[in-house]
């Protein structure tokens, strides 16, 4: 098989037909050995009835279906785990990556890219949202271990080596831009301009933040490192403090006396502690989901996938 498209969904009834009508023209043009693969990651709507009706119609779409919702990452993983194409291009439901601009993508792979990832050139999204996302690459690009392009998501076409690589991997906590990244070959990127969302309500930002989060605690130990520099700063600070206070008393007979500067000394160093140990923590809670090894996703049913 020529290419596999991954569509990880939630609660996209409006979105997939659309979806669907755009994506398979495109893939028409570059082969007729192509699949779609829908992974419904715990939809409470229609949308699952709806790719039904699609496989129906159409025997090279595919469907996984969640126990109930595992996130968007455990659906990528499931769907490029299901593949079978010599090349996979894994997008979102919600139309706002333009299906079109997978043909400039495998034009790409056929110059010998074996990772082509898009970049959003604009965003038609509100502007606190937009600052949001540029400020999280630029931050994540600046603490990471490695360089990561700016602006690319999930949008991209991966050679099957590369797909065999990631889905191998055993880590729960995945981000997907930064894994791709992360795998080498040769990689490169197409400029697109992100669209608007065609319908529904955008992912919430408890969704965003935690996948955020995970991008950045899984590429970079800056966060541990700035605990230990703020650790050292603040005794150094409490060190030389004291020493002022002991030179006052012993040479000048000048005591402190102050109820506000010591309540507020210890608040400031107590909140620096309690910082730390959430930043330990979250590294910590990370490592317990890995040690339970508990399985990432349980499907619930399969349609048109054999293994």
């Amino acid at each position: 098989m020529e290419i596999s498209a991954v569509i990880p969904f939630l609660n996209e009834e409006k979105n997939l037909k659309p979806l669907y009508k755009r994506l398979k023209i495109v893939l028409e043009k570059i082969s007729d050995s192509h699949e779609i693969i829908f992974v419904n990651d715990g939809s409470t709507d229609k949308s699952e009835i709806l790719v039904k009706s699609i496989i129906k119609k159409d025997s090279k779409t595919k469907l996984i279906s969640f126990s109930r919702n595992f996130g968007h990452m455990a659906a990528i993983h499931a769907g490029l785990t299901s593949s079978k194409g010599n090349w996979v291009t894994v997008l979102d439901a919600d139309l706002q990556d333009p299906p079109e601009t997978i043909l400039k993508m495998y034009k790409k792979a056929m110059e010998g890219f074996e990772v082509i990832y898009g970049i959003k050139t604009k965003r038609k999204e509100d502007v606190f949202r937009r600052t949001l996302f540029k400020a999280y690459y630029i931050l994540l690009n600046s603490i990471s271990y490695y360089k990561m392009p700016l602006d690319s998501g999930t949008f991209s076409l991966l050679n099957r080596r590369v797909v065999n690589i990631l889905t191998k991997l055993p880590e729960r906590n995945k981000y997907f831009s930064g894994l791709r990244a992360w795998t080498g070959f040769r990689q490169t990127g197409i400029l697109y301009e992100r669209d608007k969302r065609y319908k529904g309500k955008p992912a919430s930002f408890r969704r965003l933040f935690n996948l955020a989060f995970d991008g950045l605690l899984s590429f970079s130990y800056v966060p541990l490192r700035i605990s230990s520099f703020l650790g050292i700063i603040f005794a150094a600070f409490a060190f030389l403090f004291i020493l002022i206070i002991f030179i006052l008393r012993l040479f000048f007979q000048i005591g402190i006396i102050g109820w506000a500067s010591t309540i507020s000394t210890i608040l400031l160093i107590g909140g620096v502690q309690l910082i730390t140990l959430g930043i330990i923590g979250e590294y910590m809670a990370r490592i317990y989901d890995e040690v339970k090894k508990r399985p990432e996703y349980i499907v619930k049913e399969k349609i048109g996938i054999k293994k």
